[in-house]
């Protein structure tokens, strides 16, 4: 059996990660906060059998405290989305990156030498693309005047030209693009720092878009998921974005929390750092996303507004090869059936 430490482990995504765990056998301390970003109420005692410590990450003696007899760190806590404006800047830094170098050091301290890192999608900044003239490019980000105007798609950066978009695997470069995005791509360089100088292992998961029951509703820190299934609940038609073209991966979170287990459990990996794409490998539309949940639920049909925001990409569409290469997590919940059990699951209040 491995003593796990999920933090954040109260959340959406980590509350899932510990049952998965705690299903497998595992041993499972949770450390959870309770950021109103995330909860509108105290952390429970409990999550699936596992006991939760009210723990803030940025508190090392804290952290320190949970971390004896501990042999995997699974760090879930973090702020997420892109937030309600720049206000948020200094939070999101000491949540996501002051927060990790703690856990960090409080690991370094105790010896703890395994971290299962969760990451995102979100430092990929825009996806890949290829022009038919000048081949794989990377694109600017997208300027305000084209967005009003209505161009969403991303040109080509040499001949203006459009481009086309295809899968990005783990190997490309990182473009950060939001105040929450560079505050993962922080976590992934401190995390490999430390790695590198402990001899530790670090296994980061790239989250594509998770959805699923309990995802938190009413927030603009939730994903756009749950907006969509927030305004269904309240009768209202869901608002897209843009034009709706965006494309995703939307990974369920049960498929998430296997990826999670399959990082704790996989053996023969040695010291060091390696990024994974976490995956449906299935991309779809932000558009086919609201559409799919307007008819699970019988709601309006989705509203096309063309408002946009400038932290947001276009085409972010992942490769999950590497995962089930070397992790053995293949992602098996399809949109239809995910969207199927999310329009009726309930929400995180």
């Amino acid at each position: 059996m491995t003593h796990v430490l999920v933090t954040g482990g109260a959340g959406f995504i980590g509350s899932h990660v510990v049952r998965a765990l705690r299903e497998a056998g595992q041993d499972v301390t949770v450390a959870d906060i309770g950021h109103p970003a995330a909860h509108r109420a105290p952390p429970p005692p409990v999550v699936a059998g596992a006991p939760v410590r009210q723990v803030d990450v940025r508190d090392g003696s804290a952290v320190g405290a949970l971390l004896s007899g501990v042999d995997v760190v699974v760090h879930q806590a973090a702020m997420v989305g892109l937030g309600a404006d720049l206000d948020d800047l200094p939070e999101y830094v000491g949540c996501n990156d002051l927060g990790t170098a703690t856990v960090l050091a409080a690991m370094a301290r105790a010896g703890t030498s395994r971290l299962v890192l969760a990451s995102s999608m979100v430092v990929y900044g825009e996806g890949r693309y290829a022009c038919h003239r000048h081949g794989e490019v990377r694109p600017a980000p997208r300027a305000a005047a084209d967005l009003t105007a209505g161009r969403f798609e991303a040109p080509c950066p040499d001949c203006a030209d459009p481009l086309t978009p295809g899968l990005i695997t783990e190997d490309a470069p990182l473009d950060p693009r939001s105040v929450y995005a560079a505050t993962k791509v922080a976590q992934e360089h401190l995390s490999a720092a430390w790695a590198r100088q402990t001899g530790g292992s670090v296994v980061t998961l790239r989250y594509h878009n998770v959805y699923g029951p309990g995802m938190p509703r009413d927030t603009p820190y939730s994903g756009v998921a749950a907006i969509f299934r927030s305004a269904l609940a309240a009768g209202r038609a869901p608002r897209v974005f843009e034009d709706g073209g965006q494309r995703r991966d939307f990974v369920h979170v049960h498929d998430v929390a296997a990826a999670n287990l399959a990082a704790v459990t996989t053996t023969g990996r040695g010291p060091g750092w390696r990024a994974y794409n976490i995956a449906s490998g299935h991309p779809a539309t932000i558009g086919e996303m609201a559409a799919e949940l307007s008819r699970a639920t019988g709601g309006p049909d989705p509203e096309v507004t063309g408002e946009f925001r400038l932290g947001d990409v276009r085409h972010v569409v992942a490769c999950p090869a590497r995962a089930e290469a070397e992790l053995g997590f293949r992602a098996v919940i399809g949109l239809s059936d995910g969207v199927a059990g999310f329009a009726h699951a309930p929400l995180r209040a």
